[in-house]
């Protein structure tokens, strides 16, 4: 039942990251159709993370009163209905409507599937499970730009989006025939049906152990009520709320959505021609994304959060600073050294900026406080995201590659800085254990 929720919860983020890498490989031919300036370009593609600000606040009034399962159901009809408006967009302003709902929904999910995956997941292996998520992001990006790449040679771009149609009718099915999570029926005076739900998840726990379970949940929540938005500012809360969203504006500024929103015309950029090409040099973003996130399932719980980040931090900016020096040297290698400086920050980031800012997030909040504070960071995550794929063509247009990729290995350098000096460590420790110990409740 445990492996059957997480793939069902991690299906949102194969939605995420699909509506993320499709509209790589889809512009060059909406250009055509739309004939499109570049301003235009950067509002359709950041429509969608405009939008998921609005899912984001959108799930963080309704997960606390209704559960973690209706907006996760929600989401998938949002993003359902917004791609085949998309695929069906007969001009540019309709086609950035539907994006803008296909982001209502992929804000919603993704704030509201690492949540439900960790509140399913017993400690021990919580953050392999939550990390599920990251994975099927970056599966969805590799199907996305498969997708690309498959109907590249037609310029049928409304195949390319309409392709998103069907895992959206796989996790619409799947959340369906699931169960809420047993924190929030516990909370939400359903303990019996919690403690069925829990036996069910982990089968080797006791009788006795259900009930610990059921107590400690009690017991984290029993002197706390819907928090006010000052509750965020309090000493001892206050360095985790900065800390889930600065990770996620580092993560945001090292570069990654500007790759993957804009991976064909950065390689033509650097010196690859042929659409066919760029596209192709796309699919190894998106298969090395997924072979690295596998790993970072792993590393996840062996080496731990804290030292997985700061290693991040310091491999995607020496990949950054290869990208920016091989595209100002000019030379006849420049391509090939830019696509090995791409390849290898998709590793690093792979393996530790994309799962951890999402962990960090599911992780740190008290169990009333997390609806909020992974609002809060959500938000940050997406509005950061908004920027950056609205002004990248403009920000390649007026600096070039070499600047703009300058300005990404800056931001990853601040990443190693921040890291060492605020990253915690949370491996192998209850959700309750690490509120207690945090925030001494």
């Amino acid at each position: 039942m445990l492996i059957a929720i997480v793939i069902v919860a991690a299906l949102f983020g194969m939605l995420f990251g699909f509506d993320q890498g499709v509209i790589s490989g889809a512009l060059p031919f909406i250009k055509q159709d739309f004939t499109i300036s570049p301003f235009m370009e950067g509002v359709i593609t950041s429509a969608v993370p405009l939008g998921a600000v609005a899912g984001t606040i959108l799930a963080m009034v309704t997960t606390d009163r209704y559960g973690r399962k209706p907006m996760l159901i929600l989401g998938a009809i949002i993003f359902l209905v917004g791609s085949v408006v998309s695929a069906l967009a007969f001009n540019q302003y309709i086609l950035t409507l539907a994006r803008l709902v296909i982001g209502v929904g992929i804000g919603a999910s993704a704030m509201t599937a690492p949540m439900f995956l960790a509140e399913v997941a017993p400690a021990r292996i919580r953050g392999t499970i939550v990390s599920a998520f990251q994975l099927m992001i970056t599966i969805g990006i590799m199907v996305s730009y498969m997708s690309d790449a498959a109907f590249g040679g037609s310029g049928d771009w409304r195949w390319m989006i309409g392709v998103g149609v069907f895992p959206s009718i796989v996790a619409l099915v799947g959340i369906l025939m699931s169960p809420e999570t047993p924190r929030w029926l516990t909370l939400n005076a359903h303990a019996d049906k919690a403690r069925e739900i829990i036996a069910k998840l982990q089968p080797e726990s006791s009788p006795a152990d259900v009930d610990q379970i059921i107590t400690e949940i009690r017991e984290s929540a029993k002197d706390e009520v819907t928090p006010s938005w000052s509750a965020f500012l309090k000493p001892r809360i206050l360095p985790i709320t900065s800390f889930a969203m600065i990770v996620f504006v580092l993560q945001q500024l090292s570069g990654i959505n500007a790759i993957i929103y804009y991976a064909p015309e950065i390689f033509k950029n650097a010196g690859f021609s042929g659409t066919t090409t760029e596209l192709l040099a796309t699919v190894g973003i998106g298969v090395i994304n997924v072979a690295l996130t596998v790993v970072a399932m792993y590393l996840v719980e062996s080496m731990g959060r804290r030292k997985l980040l700061i290693l991040g931090f310091i491999g995607t900016s020496a990949s950054m600073a290869l990208v920016t020096v091989a595209t100002m040297m000019n030379v006849a290698a420049t391509p090939y050294l830019a696509m090995i400086g791409i390849f290898t920050f998709i590793a690093f980031f792979a393996v530790s900026l994309g799962p951890l800012p999402w962990l960090y997030m599911a992780e740190l909040f008290p169990l009333r406080l997390r609806p909020r504070g992974m609002a809060l960071a959500s938000v940050a995550n997406w509005f950061f995201n908004f920027l950056v794929a609205l002004l990248f063509p403009d920000l390649l247009s007026a600096i070039g590659i070499v600047g703009t990729f300058a300005i990404f290995t800056f931001f990853c350098v601040v990443g190693i800085v921040y890291a060492i000096a605020a990253a915690p460590e949370t491996k192998g420790v209850t959700l309750e254990e690490i509120e207690h110990r945090t925030y001494g409740v």
